[in-house]
């Protein structure tokens, strides 16, 4: 039988905060392996290192390992030729020869620049807990390695600890302001103006970006200079009220098959139900709902997801109106996907566009319940808007304040009243959440630690536009059986998934839930996990969370699965 599955800081001691324990090395001890100058060699064309620095930067990728390799035979005890090769081969998405290159240089030498490339390869492969402990140990050894910076932001922001992730980024920049990994992680904490800039700068000059990178940093920055353009402020909420609850409305694949639920949505008054999609990020619809709604083009864009066809062509459009339930938002971004959708909807909308509240999705009782967070001690009342890529602030853990709001949108605050908090803020987990499941948020997607047997967590991603439970082959291969499937098609947006397999029974636990799975669909995750930065093995599905009283706070990366 054909089967069809649609998926839609300062120098201070640092602290190992979330999933990993404390570090017992000293602050300000130095590594006795470590003989190199923590100063970087002048990138010079007369030394191969240097070479191979501005090769990387140009993205010649090639010719980077060439010279990186040249340098490992003249100084194999040095770690700079190893370090370099590991970050060349992540750029390039092979991780199998970024392990090789870590495993040569440590054996070579346990330094503190080879200890924190190490943990790059770790941190890809899933493994953040030790790729976080290794990089504290860094920091705290008092070496200046502004790698092991970048690495504890990604993880701090992962865990929605953006103040702290803020200073890390920071302190990286300082330590290597021409590292452009470190550069592109820093322009996400600058104001749309800056990122603009940066981006005409980066596109004039030096880039690694391949060429669907660089198509799509130019269809960003065409959009974020439209969007200043149009002086019309950021997508904001309008309505009074402050929290709503709406019904679901069910999808089917055929009369008896559920494959989702939609949400009814109103698009400048033209109603439509959308794929509530955990999975996806902001409002995607077809072109002809955004033509009936009456969505113009204002930049273009490519719209991918699962499937082995590629990107699809897409534009940007701004909703001048967005009701849900309740609620209504003013001026507010769409994408459009230029082609018939795959998936057979009218469109998605991502529960992170939602992230200003706390969103509950009560599948038992078909309904959809937004309401507002836990106020941080001493925090006064901000303002909600669905999140959008045009927000003016650098970073998603920002509020604006009353000084940096826009002529005519300034605030009168009483002189008694503490103004909010500038600038982005640590997660806070109010007494009513400490039941909570920790995740990790990377932009839209929450990856869930998972159990699947006796082996360490994997993270599955929480999708509830996938049909089914996914998981990846190599996870799979870990704990049980995998053979191939001919009987099942994947579908996402980019079209059917080539390879497809099937895995035999294989227990799942997340949060404080178990089920046990007879058998579950299986294909590589590879291109998402490259995406992200992280090993993503597997999906936690429709069919599994459709069972579950869901709620989400992406503020403060949490989430409560409670089965009824």
């Amino acid at each position: 039988m054909l089967r069809v599955l649609r998926l839609a800081l300062p120098c201070a001691v640092i602290s190992v905060l979330g999933f990993a324990q404390s570090t017992s090395q000293p602050a300000g001890a130095k590594d006795p392996a470590s003989s190199q100058s923590a100063a970087s060699p002048a990138t010079s064309v007369d030394n191969p290192l240097g070479e191979a620095r501005i090769l990387y930067r140009q993205g010649n990728f090639p010719g980077a390992i060439a010279k990186y390799e040249q340098y490992v035979q003249q100084h194999p005890q040095l770690p700079d030729g190893y370090a370099g090769l590991v970050r060349v081969y992540l750029k390039q998405r092979d991780v199998e020869q970024a392990i090789r290159a870590a495993d040569r240089g440590i054996a070579q030498s346990n330094s503190p620049r080879m200890r924190s490339a190490r943990a790059e390869v770790w941190f890809r492969q899933g493994k953040i807990q030790e790729a976080e402990k290794e990089w504290v140990g860094v920091a705290n050894s008092g070496y200046p390695e502004a790698r092991a910076y970048l690495g504890l932001a990604r993880i701090r922001d992962a865990i929605a600890m953006h103040k702290t992730a803020k200073a890390m980024i920071d302190k990286a920049h300082d330590l290597d302001p021409n590292d452009s990994d470190i550069q592109e992680e820093w322009i996400g904490t600058l104001s749309r103006a800056q990122r603009i800039k940066y981006l005409e700068d980066s596109l004039a000059g030096e880039n690694n970006w391949d060429a669907e990178e660089h198509e799509g940093v130019k269809d960003y920055l065409a959009y974020l200079k439209e969007r200043a353009n149009q002086h019309k402020g950021s997508c904001r909420l309008v309505s009074k009220v402050t929290a709503t609850e709406t019904t679901l409305a069910r999808l089917l694949i055929d009369p008896t098959h559920l494959h989702g639920y939609g949400l009814p949505v109103a698009l400048n008054g033209h109603k439509t139900k959308l794929l509530l999609d955990t999975g996806a990020s902001g409002i995607l619809v077809t072109r002809s709902i955004a033509e009936r709604a009456g969505i113009s083009k204002i930049s273009q864009t490519k719209v991918g997801g699962i499937g082995d066809k590629g990107r699809r062509n897409g534009y940007f459009g701004i909703a001048d109106s967005i009701k849900v339930g309740d609620l209504e938002f003013q001026n507010c971004s769409v994408e459009v996907i230029e082609e018939r959708s795959v998936v057979g909807d009218d469109g998605l909308i991502g529960a992170d566009v939602f992230q200003d509240f706390l969103v509950e999705i009560d599948f038992p009782d078909e309904k959809l319940k937004l309401s507002q967070l836990p106020k941080r001690p001493g925090e006064v009342d901000q303002e909600l808007a669905l999140n959008s890529e045009d927000d003016d602030s650098g970073d998603s853990g920002t509020a604006e304040s009353t000084a940096d709001a826009r002529p005519g949108e300034g605030k009168t605050a009483d002189a008694k009243t503490p103004a909010p908090a500038s600038g982005p803020q640590d997660r806070y987990i109010a007494p009513e959440m400490q039941s909570f499941t920790h995740v990790f948020r990377f932009g839209h997607d929450l990856l869930v630690p998972t159990g699947i047997g006796n082996v360490p967590y994997k993270l599955f991603l929480m999708d509830t536009g996938a049909t089914m439970n996914v998981i990846s082959p190599a996870a799979a291969r870990e704990v049980t059986k995998v053979q191939g499937d001919s009987d099942m098609i994947v579908k996402g947006i980019s079209g059917e998934v080539n390879n497809v397999f099937s895995a035999n029974k294989a227990v799942l636990v997340f949060g404080r839930l178990r089920q046990e799975n007879q058998d579950m669909t299986a294909f590589d995750t590879k291109n998402l996990s490259d995406d992200i930065g992280t090993e993503i093995s597997g999906f936690l599905g429709f069919t599994t969370l459709r069972l579950l009283d869901i709620k989400i706070d992406y503020r403060d990366a949490l989430v409560d699965f409670k089965y009824r």
